[in-house]
């Protein structure tokens, strides 16, 4: 069973570790202690907790009810869009991530998107990289 220490599971949870200390002291979460010694959580454990934990913005368009095979929907701010007269580059940030986009310029200005835009950034994609962090820490 693979354990993540403390400051890793805040940074992956995107809390500080006092908060991961806090669910753990109250029973939201256990710990176990690492070959090391040191306080720490077991990767299943801490994966099931972040499910939960997990809140996704709501949709403004409403649009999360609608027929799509696409189940990777992330709203956010479109934080840059940098156009030529025939394609664009669109980025937005939902959330801790950032998202790129590559899309024709006609279609950045039927959609209006513009800085401070919000937006939902649809993701369907048949090539996805995992790589492991298992032992690397």
């Amino acid at each position: 069973m693979s354990h993540v220490r403390i400051s890793d599971a805040a940074r992956f949870l995107g809390v500080s570790d006092d908060t991961v200390r806090r669910w753990i002291s109250g029973g939201s979460l256990a710990s176990v202690t690492d070959a090391s010694g040191r306080m720490a959580v077991e990767g299943r454990e801490l994966a099931l907790f972040a499910q939960q934990q997990a809140r996704t913005a709501l949709d403004p368009s409403g649009s999360a009810s609608s027929a799509s095979s696409a189940r990777n929907r992330f709203v956010g701010l479109v934080t840059a869009v940098k156009a030529d007269t025939v394609m664009a580059q669109v980025e937005m940030q939902c959330g801790p991530f950032r998202v790129v986009s590559l899309m024709s310029s006609e279609a950045v200005d039927e959609l209006g998107l513009e800085t401070g835009s919000v937006a939902v950034a649809v993701i369907k994609s048949t090539n996805v990289i995992i790589e492991s962090l298992e032992g690397q820490s």
